[in-house]
Parts: C-alpha cells; sequence; structure tokens
C-alpha cells in the first residue's frame, strides 16, 4: 500500500483519474532500466524518480565532463570527475528517498545487458550511439519487454517505443535497419539543450503510461521534432516481418 508520505507526495499525479492510487501504486511495484544518462537519460531518471517508479536502474559508464552541462541536467558543476551515475545518484535520492536506485557502472556486455533487460519492467534507451540501442533493442526484443527510444542531434529529434508484447510493433531494427556508417555524435555535431530536455520528457512520459497502464503508448509511431520551426511530424511504421531482429519472434 501506499503510505500517507506517498499519498501526500504523489497527490497531483493521484488525483487524475488514469492515474489513481492503482496507478500509482503500479508505479511503485516497477523497475526501469535507463541506458544512459546523459542528455536524455538526465530528465528520463529525474521525472521517473519524481513519479514514483519503485526501483529506477541506471545504466552509464562514463564520468561527468564539463561539457556535459550544457544539456545533462541531473549533473552539476561539482558532480564534474565523477561517474555519471554516482553523480544520478546523488541527485535522485536527494529528490526521492522512498526509491530503490540500483547501480551499472561499467559498460554492459552481452550478458550483463541481457540480465539487466530481464530484470525490469521497461527499458528507457538515452545512449547516444547506434551499436548500444541495436544491442539494447535486441536484448528487449529476445525477453519480451518494452523499449522507449529517444534521439537527439542538432536542433532534430525522434522518439518511438517498440513493444515486442504486441505482435503490431515494430522493432528498433525494423525502422533503422544496420543504421549508417556516418553517423554522429553531439560531440561532433552539436545539439541544444531543451531539446534533450523535451525528448527525455517524452520518454519519461511513454514510461509512466506503460507502467501506470493509461493513454495510448507511441507504438508504431515515429515522432519526429523539429526544434529548429518547433513542429512535430507523426509517421506511421510497421512490424518488417523479415526483421533479422524481430521477424521471427512473431511467426
Amino acid at each position: 500500500m501506499l503510505t500517507d508520505q506517498e499519498l501526500l507526495r504523489y497527490s497531483r499525479q493521484i488525483l487524475l483519474q488514469h492515474v489513481d492510487i492503482d496507478g500509482q501504486l503500479r508505479l511503485k511495484q516497477s523497475r526501469a532500466l535507463i541506458v544512459g544518462l546523459g542528455g536524455l537519460g538526465a530528465p528520463v531518471a529525474l521525472y521517473l524518480a519524481a513519479a514514483g517508479v519503485g526501483e529506477l536502474h541506471l545504466a552509464d559508464f562514463d564520468t561527468v565532463d564539463l561539457t556535459n552541462l550544457q544539456r545533462q541536467i541531473i549533473h552539476d558543476t561539482d558532480s564534474v570527475g565523477l561517474t555519471k551515475v554516482d553523480s544520478a545518484l546523488r541527485r535522485l535520492s536527494a529528490i526521492n528517498p522512498e526509491i530503490t536506485l540500483v547501480a551499472h557502472r561499467t559498460a554492459l556486455d552481452a550478458d550483463s545487458l541481457a540480465a539487466a533487460v530481464a530484470a525490469v519492467d521497461v527499458v528507457l534507451d538515452c545512449s547516444d550511439n547506434f551499436s548500444t540501442r541495436e544491442a539494447v533493442n535486441a536484448a528487449c526484443v529476445a525477453v519480451g519487454k518494452p523499449l522507449i527510444s529517444g534521439a537527439a542531434i542538432r536542433l532534430e529529434g525522434q522518439l518511438s517505443v517498440f513493444d515486442p508484447r504486441r505482435a503490431d510493433s515494430p522493432c528498433y531494427h525494423c525502422l533503422y535497419g544496420h543504421g549508417s556508417e556516418t553517423e554522429l555524435t553531439c560531440s561532433e555535431a552539436g545539439v541544444v539543450g531543451p531539446l534533450v530536455g523535451v525528448v527525455g520528457s517524452l520518454q519519461a512520459l511513454e514510461a509512466l503510461k506503460l507502467l501506470a497502464g493509461f493513454g495510448e503508448p507511441l507504438v508504431g509511431r515515429l515522432l519526429l521534432i523539429d526544434a529548429l520551426a518547433t513542429r512535430f511530424r507523426e509517421l506511421r511504421v510497421k512490424r518488417d516481418p523479415g526483421c533479422s531482429v524481430c521477424g521471427t519472434q512473431h511467426g
């Protein structure tokens, strides 16, 4: 059950008929894996912790650099030199001591990634490179866990939800295939801070919807964000029956 303190802490959320006490209890009993604690992972972690998701698993092998602070709002100047996981643990514990935090401070290999994905209810890919996204997607498909994938670079963002529990859902590989050899990172191409905040906040929202059981998740749809013109566009995305990752999972 929810304690009196939790009822007060989450009261504004519980007031929503789509959440109510039952939805808040589902959040309390839920576990989420956040892969990457940078520009996207920062708002994701902050909002999921504040919302009362009971157990957050934090995965990042990097350390905080001064150049991160322009957009990675979970870290501060005193965090420079710390691991991103330890910096995030400090901030999240201060925001909500009611939740459990699980740290993954080293790079996840195939076995540890599979175990980390299997241990949670939803996975949020907040990484900044294609190989990690592909590995996380494959792990989610293998054990049937929903994946919320976000990306942002320069002044453009993308967001989608891939749910292998649904026969009509594509996976990340259906959409992006083997990626591009000319893939750029934010350190090479740049990115505006509020854009990653928008994408990360939307990832957190999709996670709350999946975990608490309300609304329509962004499955089979790709949201494109043009920050320069402040425009949002949505594309329908179908599952590829011949996909090398998820095609055989649904016969």
